[in-house]
């Protein structure tokens, strides 16, 4: 049966920025294939009620309340998954985000925050993962970034360049890592979160949006969730080093931020 494929019983996983969104639908969906999850976040409200969603289940669920901007903070969350379920073979590196800005208001500081926020914070988690997942015999590591990694628009400077590089880190830390681990990414498009209710409370902007994205709608959380349980299960075991686009068939951004352009802004 290809759908034994999909299965994670018996294995153990860690999913960061899970209280909401994107990372709570991916700590649920790979507790219904049969995963225990460490879930991590800033809200321990939040991640309860995700945990218990997930021990509704019958799986075992960890909450570790944390700022992961600390990457001692984050590397630590493989040692809970190892001490909590005795292995880890499964790492959703989630937890990222940067503000649309201005070229010209985007200092050297912020790209470096969002650098770090972004990429620093998955290094530090994969890297402290890769022993336990080797005695587990294998793993696998699943990035989250963005249709903006690859697609050019006004004010996505520092959030774009974060992603674009957490994309080809993917890449890098795969062949790095082959055989034993498999690290992939899947590159977003615009999918309902509280992240994007306030853009799409507006009608107009969310038929624009919709509009502006050839499947003609805006992505679900569990749209994404299902693309993280393909590459986490054995039913991805084939694939390392890619990056998913699961965004709806974008070619360019679907979301106008109004930002000035170069003239009026001098």
């Amino acid at each position: 049966m290809i759908l034994n494929l999909f299965k994670l019983d018996g294995r153990a996983a860690v999913v960061t920025g899970a209280g909401r969104g994107i990372g709570a639908a991916s700590a649920i969906g790979l507790a219904q294939a049969g995963a225990d999850v460490v879930i991590s976040a800033r809200h321990g409200s939040q991640l309860q009620v995700v945990a218990d969603q997930i021990e509704a289940l019958g799986r075992r669920a960890i909450i570790v309340k944390a700022d992961l901007s600390d990457l001692d903070a984050a590397a630590s969350l493989a040692d809970i998954a190892r001490t909590e379920f005795g292995r880890l073979d499964v790492v959703v590196n989630n937890v990222g985000g940067t503000i649309p800005n201005t070229l010209l208001d985007t200092d050297a500081a912020y790209l470096e925050e969002a650098f770090h926020f972004n990429v620093s914070t998955a290094h530090a988690l994969t890297r402290a993962a890769v022993p336990h997942m080797l005695e587990a015999g294998g793993g696998s590591v699943i990035n989250i970034t963005s249709a903006v990694g690859r697609l050019a628009g006004r004010g996505y400077l520092a959030y774009g360049t974060a992603k674009g590089a957490l994309a080809h880190y993917t890449r890098l830390a795969a062949r790095d890592l082959s055989p034993s681990i498999r690290v992939n990414a899947i590159a977003v498009g615009s999918v309902q979160t509280s992240a994007l209710d306030f853009v799409t409370q507006d009608e107009n902007t969310k038929a624009a949006m919709e509009a502006g994205t050839p499947l003609g709608r805006i992505g679900t959380t569990d749209d994404i969730a299902a693309a993280v349980l393909y590459l986490a299960s054995p039913a991805g075991s084939f694939l390392t080093g890619k990056v998913l686009e699961v965004d709806g068939g974008l070619q360019e951004p679907n979301l106008d931020l109004n930002l000035p352009d170069l003239k009026a802004a001098l």
